[in-house]
């Protein structure tokens, strides 16, 4: 270094060339062009990697890259940044930074500032609270996006919610994308995996390592999840209040025994189509979470009348139940259940799919359920009249029966289950019940039901005048009525259901009655027509008559649909020219004799229309649709949410 500080001029420059003696040595660094001229000292190697470069244009110093430090160099630099705003900023640089962001757990942020330097938002303030949510579906459920959401989410309030439904098929989500969640999201609390083939109980077991306020769990069709992972979710996450598991073939009574065990504030269970699940892990869980357990549902599951039996005694604190589909479970299973004396609290109970539902059965849950409010069955194919008609007896707090699918229920059962419901019964729906048939059963004279407000009869074929006459003599204070595909109703067993109300109709909805005329329509819109507020004429035997009778009658008339009705332009002209309707949904599908000459008139209802359904109108053209839009958006600023014209084939939607 003396040699070189004396330096006054006398020493040597060397012109261009190498500036080693050997040519291989200075492949470490770079070749010089003969234009430069650089300064070295005889007998010494510089200490510096890049030596410094004298041009005649100018000084160049190659400055090394962040990028050749080690990951750990890099760890603990991320750590050390003041705020999450700099983390995320960090993130954007390259996947590799991304990576080493997501991987840092928050116990491992340095908070101790003692550089002084002061992030320009103060994260202390947002982060933590959990009340963000992301969802992740297909090609976008990724590991990077998860390691993104772990890191941007930290300064913006914390994530709480986080679904991954499905997964990318070259690069989806595995254990990976789950650990930068479970390091970067410890204010999670609802987690639902639906479909992740590559999630296994590694990515579970840390989310139940770093998340300890999860609350909700789901997992559908995760085959790669084994009870290893509920055991260690029960010891991480003992605030659990919400388990859904569908489809997972390897968890089994194990797993159920765990969280059994260590999540007391257990609440709510929906368990489907698990193989290893049985008995044993149904009832350790009813039996430790007696007093919190509110929601149980069980389907496809192998399962026998102990579980039920444990159901009815162990209960206590249910008000959701529903059972689908428990071939194992016979008759005496729901009889030990309904005789339990434990479903005290039960309010709403659904059964689907179950040969154990029979007369006895039903009466059974009748008598031990006192405060039940809604029961469903459907496809119950043991359960008879006198089944029914017991259980109506007992049910004294019931206020809404739905039967779908239960073929020995005839119209002798549903009257007189109408007349033995309590006062509290409020909404009756009958669905596909083929045993029902018109019969003139000469119902003797009792007191009306005066309670149920709501009546649904769908697809029962054999419902027609003579059941409609009565039921209109037997319940005068319907509200909302639906009739649809009732292909045995016409004008004489619909008119006396309208005469005899003392209450006046809201919505009714008569799709699929083919033999319903304009004489029907009329007569309704005439006596009920300042209530109405939905009807539902689609396929009725009707023409421009009934929209006039509309048009005049029905103000608070909101949403109207009379596809495939004989209807012309002249009916929705008079519609138009109505000062008094509102229409917001308007729906003519199949309306073949409707044709361009009703754009002015749909123009004008467009003012309140916010839905308007064209489909297979034949007889409008595209171009008078596209004119329509086009004027909708001059003169009100919008155009219907959905629009439909010309056929299925060639459908033009805006």
């Amino acid at each position: 270094m003396s040699k070189l500080f004396s330096f006054s001029g006398s020493d040597n420059f060397f012109p261009g060339g190498s500036i080693y003696p050997n040519p291989k040595e200075s492949s470490l660094f770079f070749s010089l062009g003969h234009h430069v001229d650089v300064y070295f000292p005889h007998h010494k190697r510089s200490r510096f990697s890049p030596p410094i470069v004298f041009s005649r244009e100018r000084v160049e110093k190659k400055n090394p890259s962040i990028e050749i430090l080690p990951d750990e160099c890099l760890f603990e630099i991320f750590r050390r940044l003041p705020g999450g705003q700099e983390r995320s900023s960090c993130a954007c640089v390259s996947k590799r930074w991304l990576t080493l962001l997501s991987n840092i757990h928050r116990d491992e942020i340095n908070d101790n500032n003692k550089g002084g330097v002061v992030s320009k938002v103060e994260d202390q303030d947002v982060e933590g609270d959990g009340y963000l949510s992301r969802v992740l579906e297909g090609k976008k459920a990724t590991n990077v996006r998860l390691a993104a959401i772990a890191v941007g989410t930290a300064s913006r309030g914390g994530l709480g919610k986080l679904s991954i439904r499905g997964s990318n098929s070259t690069c989806g989500v595995t254990n990976v994308g789950l650990r930068a969640i479970s390091r970067g999201c410890p204010s999670l609390r609802v987690l639902s995996l639906w479909d992740s083939s590559s999630v296994g109980d590694q990515g579970l077991c840390e989310i139940a390592d770093g998340c300890h306020q999860l609350e909700k769990l789901d997992l559908c069709h995760c085959p790669a999840i084994t009870d290893k992972s509920l055991l260690a979710v029960a010891k991480g996450c003992p605030n659990l209040k919400d388990l859904t598991i569908e489809g997972c073939a390897n968890i089994g009574n194990e797993g159920l025994q765990a969280l059994a065990r260590c999540c007391p504030n257990l609440k709510a269970i929906s368990i489907k189509d698990c193989p290893l699940i049985r008995d044993q892990g149904i009832v350790s869980m009813l039996s430790s979470a007696s007093f919190t357990l509110t929601k149980i549902k069980l389907q496809a599951l192998n399962i026998t009348d102990v579980s039920l039996a444990v159901i009815g005694h162990y209960g206590k604190a249910v008000t959701d139940l529903s059972l689908i589909s428990l071939p194992n479970v016979s008759e005496k299973g729901f009889w030990v259940m309904g005789n339990g004396h434990g479903l005290q609290k039960l309010k709403s109970f659904a059964v689907t799919s179950c040969r154990g539902v029979t007369d006895l059965g039903l009466e059974a849950v009748g008598k031990g359920c006192p405060n039940l409010k809604q029961l469903c069955l459907h496809k119950c194919a043991f359960l008879s009249d006198k089944g029914l008609v017991s259980f109506a007896k007992t049910a004294s707090s019931l206020e809404s029966l739905q039967l779908e699918e239960c073929h020995r229920i005839t119209q002798f059962g549903f009257f007189v289950s109408l007349l033995n419901c309590g006062a509290k019964l409020k909404a009756f729906s009958l669905v596909n019940c083929y045993g029902i048939k018109d019969l003139n059963l000469g119902l003797p004279s009792v007191l009306p039901c005066k309670s149920l407000r709501s009546l649904s009869i769908r697809n029962c074929p054999g419902f027609g005048d003579a059941s409609l006459a009565a039921l209109g003599k037997l319940c005068p204070q319907l509200e909302h009525v639906e009739l649809s595909g009732l292909h045995g109703i016409s004008d004489a067993g619909f008119l006396p259901l309208l005469e005899t109300r003392e209450a006046d109709l809201v919505k009714v909805n008569l799709s699929g009655c083919v033999n319903l005329s304009d004489k029907a329509v009329c007569i309704m819109a005439d006596l009920h027509g300042w209530t109405l507020e939905m009807l539902n004429l689609e396929g009725c035997k009707i023409s421009d008559a009934s929209l006039v009778a509309i048009a005049k009658n029905c103000q608070l008339l909101s949403d109207l649909d009379v596809s495939k009705c004989a209807i012309t332009d002249s009916g929705i002209a008079a519609l138009a020219r109505s000062n008094q309707i509102k229409l917001q949904i308007l729906s003519m599908s199949g309306c073949s004799k409707v044709s361009d000459k009703s754009m002015p008139s749909l123009l004008k209802l467009g003012q309140t229309l916010l839905g308007l359904n064209l489909q297979q109108c034949k007889a409008i053209s595209s171009s008078a649709v596209d004119l329509l839009v086009e004027q909708l958006w001059r003169e009100y600023g919008y155009s219907p949410f959905f629009f439909f014209a010309g056929s299925l084939s060639s459908k033009t939607c805006y």
